[in-house]
């Protein structure tokens, strides 16, 4: 059973007068532990389908299978649930609370879930900030963080509860480009060592070339959907070739 399954996705939003069309018959398929890149120019749909995908966000139509799970049948509370257990999320500001440890942001998801004492919260926390590298900053507060230091922390926050997908929304939009490299170093670890699906949304080819599936979004089209980068990024570029041609006719 594949992992992830959307069917014909279709999102609106009412705007009153006008309605906008981010995504249209979006139809995707993921399996567990692959490494997935959604790339696409601003406005392509690519945050709306990350949102879908990360239960954040209801489409207007379609269906969505997670782990087997109908999600779209789900409540709000259950949704909120499928996120707590299943899904890590790293954005690219790094939503730290900034007068707090490194340690108990880390902990924070585990507050939302029954059973877990103060003591393994602070053990599974620390084992995190571990794994990430920063064992010893573990009471270290954001702003006695460097920027990477300050994303490693998020991903450790968003591992904490074992999840079995990773999900980055321009995880290195903040950060310079060695540190790029080396965030995007430790997602490649977590997904070859961890075996952890990876979904990471970015407009940086040279962060969407680290992963092993590229998918294009255009106009809220799923346009693109390859293993092989170099063509993936060639379809892009026709798009986009194509809508400056016809942009330069329209204005003729």
């Amino acid at each position: 059973m594949s992992l992830i399954v959307l069917k014909d996705i279709r999102k609106v939003y009412d705007l009153g007068e006008v309605q906008v069309v981010a995504l249209q018959s979006a139809t995707l398929t993921i399996e567990r532990g692959e490494y997935v890149a959604l790339i696409g120019p601003s406005g392509s749909g690519k945050s709306t389908l990350m949102n879908t995908l990360g239960c954040l966000d209801r489409p207007t139509s379609g269906s969505y299978f997670l782990d087997g799970e109908d999600v779209l049948t789900k409540t709000k509370d259950q949704r909120a649930k499928i996120r707590n257990e299943h899904l890590g999320f790293v954005f690219q500001n790094f939503n730290l609370l900034s007068r707090t440890s490194a340690v108990e942001n880390v902990e924070l998801p585990l507050l939302y879930k029954k059973g877990v004492s103060a003591k393994d919260r602070r053990t599974r926390a620390s084992e995190a900030l571990e794994s990430v590298g920063l064992a010893d900053r573990l009471h270290h507060h954001p702003s006695q963080l460097s920027g990477g230091q300050q994303q490693r922390v998020a991903i450790a926050r968003a591992l904490v509860n074992n999840p079995s997908i990773l999900m980055g929304d321009e995880p290195t939009g903040n950060l310079d480009s060695k540190t790029s490299r080396d965030v995007i170093h430790l997602f490649r670890e977590l997904n070859t060592q961890k075996n952890l699906t990876v979904i990471i949304v970015t407009h940086d080819q040279n962060v969407g070339r680290h992963a092993d599936r590229v998918v294009v979004m255009h106009d809220g089209l799923i346009a693109a959907d390859s293993h092989d980068f170099d063509f993936a990024m060639q379809s892009l570029q026709s798009l986009e070739l194509d809508e400056s041609e016809q942009e330069s006719s329209e204005i003729k």
